[in-house]
């Protein structure tokens, strides 16, 4: 019985790996889609801003601004509308996590 149990815990530890990894990828996915202007992992060329260890809290706010239309932008405020709140995070906190 306590050798069943063990698999089970092992599967189920397994499993939740597999999910967690799953989300990494898809939030560096979603993450990958703000290369074009913010550089590869968030490391800009001159004259854009870079957001590799930036503020993750300052990078949510600025991202819920956008979406609700109370930071101007040519095309942050439609890009932030194609975003969940949680995503949002999700990307900010990935940002926040890359180096400089």
């Amino acid at each position: 019985m306590k050798i069943r149990h063990g698999l089970t815990m092992l599967a189920l530890m397994a499993a939740a790996a597999v999910a967690q990894a799953q989300d990494a990828l898809q939030v560096r996915s979603w993450a990958a889609s703000c290369a074009n202007c913010h550089g590869t992992d968030g490391r800009a060329q001159p004259g854009m801003e870079s957001l590799a260890g930036a503020n993750k809290d300052d990078m949510i706010k600025k991202m819920l601004d956008f979406k609700a239309g109370r930071k101007p932008a040519t095309i942050m405020h439609q890009l932030a509308k194609g975003y969940s709140d949680e995503q949002i995070a999700a990307i900010a906190a990935y940002f926040a996590a890359q180096k400089k």
